[in-house]
């Protein structure tokens, strides 16, 4: 005789003010990507065919964010999300706050400061990627990890390297889009 099974737990309902506040961001996001797709160069000097265009992408896919990001704020307004007090974050939801504003700085650090301004793409991405797997080791919860030994800075480093060498490639040789 097999023994019962218990009933898998649903995972706990987000409150509706803050999928309101993710909404704002998503909605924010897809808006100011809109604006940067339709500011691209058109390339119409060159006779592009306008289907080819380099926003093209990136304009359907903010406006994919944007209409999603309206369609989180209508639900979450019509669960009460302006009627309902924000309930204090627990440790967990500070930790992942946290992560979140420093992956966002350093996502911002790296196409603000590192792209574009005289580094080779590779460089920057190889800066950017070992910058990023070593600031994440050292806010491990556990101690162990949260050691920086030479062995994790040099797999770090062969990590960051590779990542950014493969991905070039693979823009310029197989996707002949010329990086910065």
């Amino acid at each position: 005789m097999t023994e019962p099974t218990q009933p898998e737990t649903l995972p706990e309902r987000r409150p509706p003010r803050s999928d309101l506040r993710d909404a704002v961001g998503w909605a924010a996001l897809g808006l100011a990507t809109l604006i940067g797709s339709i500011r691209m160069d058109r390339l119409e000097q060159q006779h592009i065919n306008p289907v080819t265009v380099p926003g093209l992408l990136p304009g359907l896919l903010s406006l994919a964010m944007l209409l999603l990001g309206l369609v989180l704020a209508v639900r979450s307004w019509r669960r009460g999300a302006l009627l309902q007090a924000t309930p204090m974050p627990d440790p967990l939801a500070r930790e992942q706050r946290k992560r979140v504003v420093v992956a966002t700085a350093l996502c911002l650090g790296y196409a603000v400061v590192l792209v574009g301004h005289g580094l080779p793409f590779w460089l920057a991405s190889s800066i950017y990627v070992t910058a990023s797997i070593l600031v994440f080791q050292r806010l491990s919860p556990d101690p162990a990890q949260r050691r920086l030994s030479g062995r994790v800075i040099a797999q770090a480093l062969v990590i960051g390297i590779l990542a950014s060498v493969v991905t070039w490639l693979v823009f310029e040789r197989v996707f002949l889009v010329r990086l910065p």
